[in-house]
C-alpha cells in the first residue's frame, strides 16, 4: 500500500524548494515548479497518484476563477476592442501557422494538424495571472487587459476544439445550460450569502459557497467529457464586481491555492516532459517551439502597438501571451485519447505547451517587466487605442 502521507512529503518538498529558488532569483515561483518539476520527474521519478492529479486540477480550476474575478468590468469595457483584438490575433495566428506547418510542411493529415494547431494556439491563464500577481500587476490596467486578452485567446480555443471534435449530446447541452443559468444567478447568490452570513467568520461559508459552484459545474463539465477549468474563468468574471470589496475573502482563497494547490498543478506540468521521448524529436519540438513563438510574436506586438501600447509593455504583453499550459494540455490529451494523435506526436506537442509556458515568461521577466510606476504599465488612453484600431 502506498504511503501516502509520504508521498505528500516529496511534492510538498519541491514546491518549498521552489518557492526558495524563487525568491533567491527573483523569478516566478510558477516557472521554478515546472522546471523542478521535469528536473526531478527525469532524474528520479515522483510518485503521482490519484489525489496528486485531482490537487492538481482542482488548482488550475481554482487559479483560473481567481483570475477571471480580478477583471474590473469597467476597465473591461473600457478596453474591450484591444483585448478582443490582441486575444482574437493571439489566437488566430498560431493556430493557423502551427496548423499551416503541421499539414503541409510535415504532412499530418487533417485532424492531426488541427490538434497541434488548437493546442499551440493557446495562452496560459494560469500562467499569466501567477505572474501578474507576483508582480503586482494583476491590479493594473495593463494587467487586467492581459488577463481579458487571455481569455478570449483561450476561448477561441475551447470554440474551435468544440466545432472540431466535440460531441454535443444531452450532457454536454445540460452542461451548458446549468452553466448559463449558474452565470445569471450567481452575482445575486453571492451578495446575498455575504449578507446574509456576514463576512470573515470562522466557517468561511462565503468560500465554501463558490468552492461548489466550481465543484458542481466541474462535476458536469467532466461528465460531459469536458474540462472543470472552463467554466472556472466565467464564474470568476461574473463574480468579479461582487467580490470587489472582498479583498479578505480574495486573500484566503488565494493562500489555499498558492500555498497548497498550484505547485501540484505546475509540478505536474513539468513532470509530462520526458527527457528520453524528448532527445529523438528535439528538432521538431523546436519546430514547433519556434513556429508558435514566431506566430504569436508576428500577430500580437503588431496588434498591441496599434492600441498604443509602449515598446516595454508591448514586448511584455506578446510574450506573455506567448505562454501556454492548461488548455494546450488539455487538448493534446484529447487528441491522444480519442485516437487522433499518436503518442509520439502527444509527447511532443506536450513538450512545446510546456516549453512555451517557460521560455516567454522567464524573458518578460527578465527584460521586459513594467515598472512599478502606474503610467509606466498602462496602454494609451481607451479612446486612443480604439482609434488606432
Amino acid at each position: 500500500m502506498e504511503n501516502l502521507w509520504l508521498i505528500g512529503s516529496i511534492w510538498i518538498a519541491i514546491a518549498l524548494a521552489a518557492s526558495m529558488i524563487s525568491i533567491r532569483l527573483g523569478v516566478s515561483v510558477a516557472l521554478v515548479e515546472i522546471t523542478l518539476g521535469a528536473a526531478v520527474g527525469n532524474l528520479w521519478p515522483i510518485p503521482s497518484t490519484e489525489w496528486t492529479d485531482f490537487l492538481a486540477k482542482f488548482g488550475a480550476v481554482l487559479l483560473t476563477f481567481l483570475a477571471g474575478a480580478e477583471i474590473d468590468h469597467a476597465s473591461l469595457r473600457a478596453d474591450l476592442k484591444a483585448s478582443l483584438l490582441i486575444g482574437l490575433i493571439a489566437f488566430l495566428a498560431p493556430f493557423l501557422g502551427v496548423w499551416a506547418l503541421a499539414f503541409w510542411g510535415l504532412h499530418w493529415n487533417t485532424s492531426e494538424a488541427l490538434i497541434a494547431g488548437i493546442a499551440l494556439s493557446t495562452t496560459s491563464v494560469a500562467v499569466v495571472y501567477a505572474v501578474l500577481l507576483e508582480n503586482g500587476l494583476n491590479r493594473t490596467r495593463l494587467g487586467k487587459l492581459i488577463l481579458a486578452a487571455c481569455f478570449i485567446n483561450d476561448l477561441g480555443t475551447v470554440l474551435a476544439l468544440g466545432a472540431g471534435f466535440a460531441a454535443f449530446g444531452l450532457r454536454m447541452l445540460v452542461f451548458a445550460a446549468a452553466t448559463l443559468i449558474c452565470l445569471y444567478h450567481l452575482p445575486g447568490w453571492t451578495s446575498l450569502i455575504l449578507e446574509k452570513v456576514g463576512r470573515a467568520r470562522v466557517s468561511e461559508p462565503e468560500a465554501k459557497f463558490l468552492l461548489l459552484v466550481l465543484f458542481a459545474l466541474g462535476g458536469l463539465a467532466a461528465a460531459a467529457n469536458s474540462e472543470a477549468v472552463l467554466p472556472a474563468y466565467l464564474v470568476g468574471l461574473v463574480t468579479a464586481e461582487v467580490l470587489r470589496s472582498e479583498d479578505k475573502l480574495i486573500a484566503r482563497l488565494r493562500s489555499i491555492a498558492f500555498g497548497v494547490l498550484t505547485p501540484f498543478y505546475f509540478i505536474k506540468a513539468g513532470l509530462l516532459i520526458s527527457a528520453p521521448a524528448l532527445l529523438p524529436a528535439a528538432g521538431l519540438v523546436a519546430l514547433f517551439l519556434g513556429a508558435k513563438l514566431l506566430t504569436k510574436f508576428v500577430g500580437v506586438w503588431p496588434a498591441a502597438r496599434a492600441c498604443g501600447f509602449p515598446l516595454r509593455e508591448r514586448n511584455y504583453t506578446t510574450l506573455l501571451m506567448s505562454t501556454g499550459l492548461t488548455f494546450g494540455t488539455i487538448s493534446a490529451l484529447f487528441g491522444l485519447e480519442a485516437g487522433i494523435i499518436s503518442q509520439s506526436q502527444y509527447s511532443v506537442l506536450v513538450t512545446v505547451v510546456v516549453l512555451s509556458a517557460v521560455a516567454p515568461t522567464l524573458i518578460a521577466e527578465r527584460f521586459f517587466r513594467p515598472g512599478e510606476e502606474p503610467e509606466s504599465a498602462q496602454p494609451a488612453e481607451p479612446e486612443m487605442a480604439a482609434g488606432s484600431v
